[in-house]
């Protein structure tokens, strides 16, 4: 997928994660979509608030709607593109539908699963590894994070 098209989906991305904020939802945002066409298959944000779902992360609510975009729990064939770097929870699922690429904004240091923390998307004990790029628009996605979490403490 061209570095352009890259960009246009962190867009995307970052819209979604904006939608987060209106019911209290830690901003973050992912959208799937075609690697050999750009097409996008499913754009979410978090609604863990929303909806009392602990597993509502913005990527595992975009991965499902893939696979049912897709009829098919494998989305080899697509990329996952995120404001912020995938938790653990996240980077378990990404291996589990053998995702095919994963762009994230800004990294988690603290709990960051795809590189910051851990990288179980380069482990060979699991049954699946894939390329990771890091940084498209990552100030943009580390602005919006540190806003919502300095409005909660002030």
């Amino acid at each position: 997928m061209e570095a352009e098209r890259i960009d246009e989906l962190m867009m995307v991305a970052l819209a979604e994660a904006r939608a987060a904020l209106e019911h209290g939802d830690v901003p973050v945002g992912a959208v799937v979509a075609r690697i050999d066409t750009g097409e996008v298959l499913a754009r979410r944000h978090n609604e863990r608030e929303l909806t009392n779902d602990p597993t509502a992360h913005a990527e595992v609510l975009a991965l499902r709607d893939a696979a049912t975009a897709t009829e098919s729990w494998r989305l080899d064939q697509c990329a996952l593109i995120v404001t912020l770097e995938p938790c653990a929870m996240c980077a378990g699922a990404l291996v589990n539908t053998r995702i095919g690429t994963v762009v994230f904004g800004a990294p988690d240091p603290k709990a960051g699963a795809v590189g910051s923390r851990y990288n179980l998307l380069a482990d060979p004990r699991l049954n699946h590894e894939c390329p990771v790029a890091h940084g498209v628009r990552g100030e943009e996605s580390a602005q919006l994070l540190t806003e919502f979490f300095s409005s909660r403490r002030g």
